[in-house]
């Protein structure tokens, strides 16, 4: 049986989290803590830590900032313009860019930024994307490497020392850039929010072929490199309060364009456009952890008073875990394609990811789906 949090609608099943002895979780708890926080001496820390490394010759960028183009990039980058930088952007290409995705990768750029792209080979990509969906469960793997890598390594190369990334998924500290002499960055600090899930990169030579030599984008600089340029990073959610709705008001007043409907699988239209596997991501989390992207949302909006628990229970029964027959109006059959993967044998891989422990079952022990291939939770809440 799933316990969930009794303010939000996360089930302890999802990795880091913990419920207090009130039943209350980490995220929410710290949320809580937020009016806690001094968020004019935040600001000023954040202009001070800018200041550092602010470029007055002209002779360099001031920062570079990892963009995808969707709301919260398109979010840092006019932070970072509002503020007086001149910021590189960087972006590492999406698996399965979306016609949206890229118009707002070009809208980005038309803020008035430089802007650098970095496209992995696609043939290497793909295999990429099987051996992540086959081996860990993720058929994102080689994307949520590469915009941890491909912006560090575009550090190194053009000698600027600042990345500015966006919300801290711990919540908890500002970077190494936080700190008084600017620690730099370290590949143990980068693998820990890199998305590595065990897999590591050394692995895959010789895996469908693989040779070291396709894999560069995927590694990290050396320590010796980092070092040697001083690259460091911030994550600007330690030092302005992060809201992605907020967020998307602002990007969208700056261009960005949103979904003409509800993102398949999740309660919004505003997030996660670029990427036409996104929906087969979410869905495997579904599989092994009991929630998705409609939990993350409801959890989001229930800490900041826009919905009630209630609403956000309703939400999740009706939104969260649907197969993902689609994505961004793109059919499943052409998203896998590339993986040389058809349908049948990725309903057969999602059923060895599911944690049968958490989903509704027949007498023998078979996963009872109806007839679009939906699972049931065994139970939503707390009863």
């Amino acid at each position: 049986m799933l316990h969930y949090c009794k303010r939000c609608v996360m089930p302890d099943t999802k990795p880091d989290l913990q419920l207090d002895e009130e039943g209350v979780c980490n995220a929410c708890r710290s949320y809580e803590r937020r009016k806690e926080i001094d968020w004019d001496a935040r600001h000023k820390e954040l202009l001070d830590v800018l200041e550092r490394y602010r470029h007055r010759n002209g002779s360099t960028w001031d920062c570079i900032v990892p963009v995808s183009g969707g709301k919260d990039s398109t979010y840092q980058v006019v932070r970072m313009l509002q503020l007086g930088l001149n910021p590189l952007c960087v972006t590492s290409t999406t698996c399965d860019e979306s016609v949206l995705g890229r118009r707002n990768i070009e809208n980005l750029q038309n803020l008035g930024v430089d802007h650098v792209q970095f496209s992995p080979n696609p043939k290497v990509r793909a295999k990429l994307n099987r051996i992540g969906l086959t081996q860990v469960g993720d058929i994102s793997w080689p994307e949520h490497v590469g915009i941890f890598t491909i912006p560090v390594r575009a550090a190194v190369q053009f000698n600027v020392p600042l990345i500015v990334w966006g919300e801290n998924s711990q919540n908890e500290y500002g970077g190494p850039a936080a700190a008084a002499q600017g620690n730099t960055l370290n590949r143990r600090w980068l693998e820990e929010f890199g998305g590595l899930l065990g897999l590591r990169v050394s692995d895959l030579v010789g895996m469908d072929g693989l040779q070291p030599r396709d894999l560069i984008p995927y590694h990290y600089p050396s320590d010796e490199e980092l070092a040697r340029v001083g690259v460091t990073g911030l994550f600007l959610g330690h030092y302005l309060p992060w809201d992605g709705l907020s967020n998307t008001l602002i990007a969208q007043s700056n261009g960005f364009i949103t979904y003409d409907k509800v993102v398949e699988g999740s309660m919004v239209n505003y997030e996660n456009l670029d990427n036409h596997q996104t929906g087969i991501h979410d869905y495997f989390k579904f599989l092994k952890f009991g929630f998705g992207r409609a939990t993350d949302l409801a959890c989001l909006h229930i800490r900041r008073g826009r919905l009630t628990r209630q609403d956000g229970l309703d939400a999740v029964r009706r939104l969260d875990g649907l197969f993902p027959w689609e994505y961004l109006g793109k059919p499943l059959a052409d998203i896998l394609a590339p993986l040389e993967m058809g349908v049948d044998e990725f309903i057969r891989l999602c059923d060895k990811f599911t944690n049968k422990k958490i989903f509704v079952r027949d007498a023998g022990g078979t996963l009872k789906k109806d007839a679009r291939g939906n699972l049931t939770k065994l139970n939503y809440d707390n009863t």
